[in-house]
This record gives structure tokens, C-alpha cells and sequence, in this order.
């Protein structure tokens, strides 16, 4: 299987668990062994992409724009890719902008997906039997990819994935262990970054520049 074959399953799993009018938000960023995949819950109908009329990259977070503080805050954008961020309207995001910034995110070695791909009206909960639908796929999207580090984001998916009980608070700055095909990968479970998450965003950025400084 390929990414692209990843795809179209995961738009059939969009007509079945998402909205039929919206786009299914698939990932973006270094395609080939990046030095971090970044793991969200699932899109909203927020993101520019999920409209059927966007003809660009169906990627995370486009056209939404409090996480890319994260990313800048880290050091994956640049100062005049951030100022373009802030600096355009949600509504009039383009394509060039889309592209420009998961160029750069290439560049850095930065993977971003979602556990799920089935994009939401609005930023509804998820059951995780819904998520577990997905997790074959993602874990077969991670081999093919092949991140180095595997960030995830809160304790849904991090339970989800990890497929134990976690509790964020409980495990800053450590890592779990899961094998896949014969190849075991590296996951650490970081508080969620934005929305109700926000608030621990200070907490976030502390345990993600301990782990990219403890990984590089």
C-alpha cells in the first residue's frame, strides 16, 4: 500500500463517519522519514480544505490559525511564513500559502496527520471505536512514512493508539514503545496544544523542546 491508496480509503471512511460534504483531511509535510510525525484528533469543517471547491493539498489546520504558533514556536516556520499566517484571513487562505508552508515543514523533517481523517462540521468528540476504525490505517501510514518520533497529541489518542490507559499528566517527557510489522516506533503522549487544550500550551512547548533537544 502507498499513500495515495491510503487516501481513497480514507475518503470511503469519510462518507461513513464524516461529513458527505466535506472533504476527508489526509496529512502533510516530510513524506520520507521525517525526524517528527505530529498526531492531532480529526479535522474540523474549520479547515479551507474541507471545502469540495479547495483545489489544493487536503492537509491538516489549513486556514486555521492558533496551532501554527505551535510550529513556529518550535522552529519549524519561518518568521515570514508565520507573518503570512497571521497576516491572511481564514476565508482567503490560497493554495501558494498552503503549499509554502508544508514546504518548509518538509524541509524541517515535520510530518503532521490526524488519528482520524473523517472531517466534522464542528470540533464534536469522537468515540473511540470510531478512532479505532482508523488506527490500522494510520499505523500503516506511519510505515510508510517512517517517522523517527511520534508525537501525540492528548489522552484520546494516545489511549487509542498505544491501545492502554494514558493519562498525559502522568507521563510528561516519556516515551512508549509499539510494534508494527516488525519494526517498533517511538511514541510520546503530549498534552493537546489547542481548544480546550490550550491552556496547557506552556506545558506543551516545555515537553516538546525537552524531546526534540533529547532525540536530535
Amino acid at each position: 500500500m502507498n499513500l495515495n491508496e491510503l487516501k481513497k480509503k480514507y475518503d470511503t471512511l469519510q462518507n461513513k463517519f464524516g461529513d458527505k460534504n466535506l472533504n476527508a483531511i489526509y496529512f502533510g509535510g516530510c513524506e520520507n522519514n521525517p525526524d517528527f510525525c505530529f498526531v492531532f484528533v480529526n479535522p474540523t469543517g474549520r479547515s479551507i480544505a474541507a471545502d469540495k471547491n479547495w483545489q489544493g493539498i487536503k492537509a491538516p489546520w489549513l486556514g486555521i490559525k492558533n496551532v501554527w504558533n505551535l510550529f513556529y514556536d518550535l522552529g519549524f516556520l519561518s518568521e515570514n511564513i508565520y507573518k503570512k499566517i497571521k497576516e491572511t484571513k481564514s476565508s482567503s487562505w490560497t493554495v501558494n500559502l498552503a503549499n509554502q508552508i508544508y514546504e518548509e515543514l518538509n524541509k524541517n523533517k515535520v510530518f503532521i496527520t490526524n488519528l482520524a481523517k473523517c472531517t466534522q462540521i464542528d470540533a464534536r468528540p469522537l468515540k473511540d471505536e470510531i478512532y479505532q476504525k482508523y488506527s490500522p490505517l494510520f499505523l500503516e501510514e506511519i510505515k510508510i512514512v517512517n517517522p523517527k518520533i511520534i508525537i501525540l497529541f492528548g489522552n484520546q489518542v494516545s489511549r487509542v493508539v498505544l491501545n492502554q490507559k494514558i493519562a498525559v499528566s502522568k507521563c510528561r517527557k516519556q516515551f512508549f514503545k509499539k510494534e508494527y510489522k516488525n519494526k517498533t516506533y517511538k511514541f510520546y503522549p503530549v498534552y493537546y496544544p489547542v481548544g480546550n487544550g490550550g491552556f496547557n500550551y506552556k506545558k506543551v512547548i516545555e515537553d516538546l523542546n525537552w524531546i526534540i533537544k533529547e532525540e536530535k
